[in-house]
């Protein structure tokens, strides 16, 4: 008699079989060896590498005389004369400064630099964690051709779980309805393959890291 079971028939068979045999696994570590090599690098270094290598700019400055400092030197460099900036925290620091910025959104549609804090950095993927809990919402971070970032130290993390998990300790159970994760300035290649910086947000995205070892965010 000739036999007509199908292939689906028999895959299944051999599935029900495999299921009902006793093995030991074979791999019993495997879940709790770490994904990733050991870093010799610190996550500083591992992020400024990751980021650069996708057309991020990155300062790190040790104080906040250096940031300003590096801070006025980019925006003369770069004719910079309306920079935004909503989060009353960053804007205490430049008013502490003298910096002058645009603290409303009049004349938005002008604007040329958003400044911005950020929920955490991610040294891995040498991306930002940002989030619209705070004053600059989601339009600064997006709308303006230049987005700058001032990160700390201490919002430093290794992976996206531990960037969630700052993000889980700050805000609890009311989690901000937008969380996103920015790696690098706004790209496609969508037309002719060809990579277009600036297509659907910042065309170019600046972090500078701030040493915060000793003293609060």
């Amino acid at each position: 008699m000739r036999d007509i079971t199908t292939s689906k028939e028999k895959l299944l068979k051999k599935i029900r079989k495999a299921l009902l045999e006793k093995r030991d696994n074979p791999y019993p570590q495997l879940e709790d060896l770490p994904y990733y090599a050991a870093d010799e690098e610190i996550p500083e270094v591992i992020f400024a590498e990751q980021f650069t290598a996708v057309n991020g700019q990155f300062i790190f400055c040790e104080d906040e005389i250096q940031f300003i400092e590096t801070l006025l030197t980019l925006a003369e460099e770069r004719s910079w004369h309306k920079i935004y900036c909503w989060e009353p925290g960053l804007q205490e620091v430049l008013t502490r400064f003298e910096y002058p910025f645009y603290e409303t959104d009049k004349d938005f549609e002008q604007a040329e630099v958003g400044f911005t804090f950020c929920e955490a950095l991610i040294a891995r993927n040498g991306s930002i964690l940002l989030s619209n809990g705070n004053m600059a919402g989601r339009r600064l971070s997006i709308y303006p051709p230049v987005h700058i970032v001032l990160a700390y130290t201490s919002q430093m993390v290794l992976d996206l779980k531990d960037g969630f998990k700052l993000i889980k300790n700050k805000y609890g159970t009311r989690l901000p309805s937008m969380i996103s994760n920015v790696t690098g300035p706004s790209r496609t290649a969508d037309i002719e393959k060809t990579l277009v910086l600036g297509a659907h947000g910042p065309k170019e995205l600046f972090v500078f890291l701030l040493d915060d070892s000793k003293s609060e965010v």
